[in-house]
């Protein structure tokens, strides 16, 4: 089977490395088409094709008007470029369309040249804008309909898909994000910072939406530890850096993959503490080394959390996360035993084995290699 995944602006390379290895080792023939990661190196591919087809001018620096003027120039004939690569394709993947209300229009054509069909897959990451604008969501849905299947991550996010927007439940499939062990399967590194605290780790690119602002209130009072918030601003911290307690540490930057292990290597918990979220990356990070983890209870965080390796608290709510952060800090046997059902999911069903064989089933169904949908 001729599998391309698509990916135009690398949004996700961890992702869209771990899923093409996986299908590839299932014995599927997979070239992944994606732009050039800004940010650093991304992992060689192993058992797949990677064509950096997209965006082959935008190489100024990342987020500046320049970039973003040259990218939206190159989109459309990129797509189009696209288009007439996919005529090779048994079944395309894509993981993310970053200019929605055009990209419908510039889909491959869902006929091979044989006049056999080649479905279409959408994973949808973001299963639904978190600030709509007005018509937006009809529009997504039209986009969505352009689709023979949507993959979503959690049974959060197929409720939301079919009960918000409509979408037919047998054209939604839930495959669950799996564990980044690429990123965990490297020698110990050496901590970024040196202490003999325990640490506490926020992760990922900072947004409104993560909480930070709740768990640094939470985190006052909290002593004889460290927290860590590593990530990339996305939003205004100045406000956050000025109330943080004494002992937090602030990595306002682009954590590359080379430098991720040693954050979560030291960190003795890991605390995602969003407003609202679908699944998230860095939690499958977490579970890749065998993280206890400490959530919200918002999105496909219960459905992690019901295998052990997290606990929950209210979204929102700074009494009840600095309560649950001492109790974790104050018990390491309730951490080892989180931290062992971390690994315990992180091999069962969010191993990339288990994945890439619902998504193949997925891709035969639609094919007509399995009838039973």
């Amino acid at each position: 089977m001729r599998v391309h995944v698509v990916d135009p602006s690398a949004y996700t390379p961890p992702y869209d490395h771990a899923l093409c290895r996986a299908l590839g080792l299932a014995g599927a023939e997979v070239e992944l088409f994606t732009s050039r990661f800004a940010y650093g190196p991304v992992a060689v591919p192993e058992g797949y094709e990677r064509r950096e087809l997209f965006y082959r001018a935008a190489r100024f620096a990342p987020g500046s008007r320049a970039q973003r003027a040259v990218k939206l120039a190159e989109h459309v004939p990129d797509m189009l470029a696209y288009r007439r690569a996919a005529r090779a394709a048994d079944v395309v993947h894509f993981q993310w369309l970053p200019v929605q209300h055009v990209d419908g229009h510039l889909l491959p054509s869902r006929q091979t040249v044989s006049g056999g069909r080649r479905p279409l897959v959408l994973t949808a990451h973001d299963v639904l804008p978190r600030e709509p604008r007005r018509g937006q969501l009809a529009a997504q849905r039209r986009l969505y309909d352009r689709f023979d299947a949507v993959v979503v991550h959690s049974e959060h996010g197929r409720e939301r898909l079919t009960g918000e927007l409509g979408i037919a439940s047998d054209r939604v499939h839930v495959i669950p994000h799996g564990v980044f062990a690429h990123l965990a399967d490297v020698p110990q590194q050496p901590p970024p910072f040196q202490t003999e605290q325990p640490v506490v780790l926020c992760f990922g690119l900072m947004r409104p939406y993560k909480g930070i602002d709740v768990l640094l209130d939470a985190w006052r009072g909290i002593e004889h530890a460290e927290l860590w918030i590593a990530g990339m601003p996305r939003m205004d911290i100045s406000h956050l850096r000025a109330i943080a307690p004494p002992n937090v540490r602030f990595v306002p930057r682009f954590i590359t993959d080379s430098e991720l292990p040693a954050y979560f290597q030291r960190a003795e918990l890991v605390v995602l503490p969003y407003r609202e979220i679908d699944q998230s990356g860095v939690l499958f990070t977490a579970l890749a080394f065998g993280k206890p983890l400490l959530l919200s209870d918002v999105g496909g965080f219960p459905e992690v959390a019901a295998t052990g390796a997290a606990r929950l608290v209210s979204a929102g709510d700074p009494t009840a996360l600095r309560e649950t952060l001492q109790e974790l800090l104050g018990d390491p046997a309730a951490l080892a035993a989180m931290a062992a059902r971390a690994r315990e999911a992180a091999q069962g069903e969010y191993g990339w084995g288990t994945i890439a064989k619902r998504t193949l089933d997925l891709y035969g169904s639609l094919l007509g290699e399995n009838p039973a949908r």
